[in-house]
């Protein structure tokens, strides 16, 4: 739903802390004006009657240089108008645009992981950036078009109503009729530039998604399919534009024929008013002059708000996002963090999608500080649903989880997750350096730290081969490495963070087996102390754990060590019995 009020709440907290340049911007600009469209005409019209008259021509000439010296003021004021009008608009424009890159960066950061997996990232980027560049396009817009417009017509009526009253009726009725007529206009066309806007975000989409799943692409060999889906959004892109520009077309149409009568009209009344003597040579000079002045600064005025509006439906859709409700909500006064040994609880859990699938319903689950298990189970049992609420990527429905007697809904996000350190079965990695991915952890980690975690995670071996080492770059989302290398550095970022509380999802499902054992040896040191969970597909990644918890449909159906369940012969025997490529004891 389209709100300018809505667009406006946002934008001026920001723009009222830069109320200097803000009132400079306008200032300047107004004397830049004032001097220029319209002292500098009037002093012209009097240089035109001069020369008309029938004085003696020295008395002409030492006139004139009186004028000559009072342009030479004129343009020297409004040039100094404009000068400070401009940098006072490069000021604030550029600090406001700052502002609301750091504030939608934020409002953004807000969100959950669940909103951004249900929204394109690349979509995200480009409304984004559309917002602040909106932003500096619309106060280009109302301070040079519609400023400009506003004082250039104030100071023509002005000066009309002095010299020729009816002149100055008919601009002023004939603007009227003009403004209204070009914002019944822009009113409509409102609707056709939200359909434009948000058919280029699904173009920006899924652009970004083709190009993010490039090796998909090529391995399905479906280049071609892309390009026809590509094509289809482009179309519909391409219809909605087209749309738009027409009906803008059409508005130009409208305002050139109201123009046309204007001019007609005056032309009309000047020649009438001077043949009767009423108006001087001069004077009929300065009224075509400010006619013509007023045609330039209306017509802009018109495609100038039509930009405005195109600029604030393109704002609307970052306002939306605004808008939307963050589903995971810190507390307004979180309590201060208590977890230190990382003793988790849940007690009659329930937790149900938003599609409304039910995971868990009344699951209790304890596990003791320093204790290491395993998590197992079919697809779809509930293993990494576990990893998202106790991080709280999502909340639960009913019941509590608590770590060290604290229930993690009362502290802040951030200092829930400060206490544990997760390896996600995909790694992903920043573009950045190798060395900058493994500290980023740890606030102000040393190279000697960096280093010593890569050799406990045996990535030091691959880092060493590269030219530059540590300072290497990854690639967007880690695409240099390979995926093994790629979770080594994952692993060796989690070893850093050294929390009291270890999550693993499948966290050596990309390595090979004699990288895995290394990884193992170097986990069973990591783990030492440390309460852990394992989300294991691969069961001889959880051999050795205090305990290994069977999941089925959202419930413990078994629990044990690895021995005793397989005596069991249940459903983890037949998980066992079923996997291949396990070390076997």
């Amino acid at each position: 739903m389209f709100s300018v009020s809505k667009i406006f709440k946002y934008i001026w907290p920001h723009a009222k802390k830069h109320w200097v340049a803000f009132s400079l911007m306008f200032l300047g600009y107004a004397v830049g004006i004032i001097f220029d469209s319209i002292l500098k005409p009037l002093v012209f019209k009097s240089i035109i009657d001069l020369f008309s008259s029938n004085v003696s021509r020295d008395l002409i000439l030492n006139q004139a240089l009186h004028y000559f010296l009072i342009i030479c003021v004129i343009v020297l004021i409004h040039n100094v108008g404009f000068r400070v009008g401009d940098f006072a608009t490069s000021r604030f424009e550029s600090k406001v645009m700052k502002r609301l890159y750091d504030f939608t960066f934020e409002q953004l950061m807000k969100h959950s992981y669940h909103f951004f997996s249900n929204n394109f990232s690349g979509s995200i980027i480009a409304k984004s950036r559309r917002f602040t560049r909106s932003f500096e396009t619309l106060t280009d817009i109302v301070s040079f078009q519609i400023w400009f417009s506003f004082i250039t017509l104030s100071g023509i009526l002005i000066i009309l109503f002095f010299k020729i009253p009816i002149l100055a009726y008919i601009f002023l009725v004939w603007s009227v009729f003009y403004i209204l007529v070009t914002f019944l206009f822009i009113r409509k066309k409102i609707f056709y530039d939200i359909e434009e806007a948000a058919a280029d975000s699904l173009v920006t989409g899924r652009f970004s998604d083709a190009i993010m799943n490039i090796l998909n692409i090529k391995i399905f060999s479906s280049d071609k399919k892309e390009e026809l889906n590509f094509k289809l959004v482009t179309n519909d892109e391409e219809k909605k534009r087209r749309k738009a520009w027409y009906f803008g077309n059409f508005q130009n149409i409208a305002q050139s024929t109201m123009m046309a009568t204007l001019q007609i009209t005056v032309l009309f009344t000047n020649i009438h008013f001077w043949y009767a003597g009423k108006i001087s040579l001069g004077m009929f000079v300065l009224i075509q002059t400010y006619m013509f002045s007023l045609f330039d600064i209306l017509w802009n005025f018109g495609r100038s708000l039509t930009k405005a509006m195109k600029a604030m439906t393109d704002m609307q859709e970052v306002v939306n996002i605004f808008d939307t409700p963050i589903d995971i909500v810190d507390k307004q006064v979180p309590e201060k963090l208590k977890i230190h040994q990382g003793h988790i609880i849940f007690k009659d859990v329930s937790f149900v999608y938003k599609g409304g699938i039910s995971v868990f319903e009344n699951f209790n689950l304890e596990i003791a500080p320093g204790e290491r298990v395993g998590i197992v189970g079919h697809s779809g049992a509930g293993k990494s649903t576990i990893t998202k609420i106790l991080l709280r990527f999502a909340d639960i429905s009913n019941g509590d989880i608590t770590i060290d007697g604290q229930n993690i809904k009362n502290v802040s996000q951030n200092d829930l997750r400060s206490m544990i350190s997760y390896v996600p079965q995909e790694s992903i990695l920043f573009h950045r350096t190798i060395g900058e991915n493994i500290g980023y952890s740890k606030n102000n980690a040393t190279k000697e730290e960096i280093a010593e975690v890569a050799k406990k995670a045996h990535a030091d071996k691959f880092i060493s081969k590269l030219p530059k080492k540590y300072d290497t770059l990854v690639g967007e989302r880690g695409v240099k490495l390979s995926g093994g290398e790629r979770q080594r550095v994952a692993i060796a970022r989690a070893m850093l963070k050294d929390s009291p509380i270890l999550m693993l999802d499948e966290a050596t499902s990309s390595l090979d087996s004699v990288s895995e054992y290394y990884i193992q040896d170097a986990f069973n040191e990591l783990m030492k102390g440390k309460t852990t969970i394992v989300i294991a597909h691969r069961l001889s990644t959880i051999q050795k754990m205090d305990r290994i918890i069977v999941l089925d449909k959202g419930q413990i159906v078994e629990q044990g060590t690895h021995k005793t369940l397989l005596e069991k012969s249940g459903v983890y025997a037949d998980l066992w019995n079923h996997q291949t490529g396990g070390f076997m004891e």
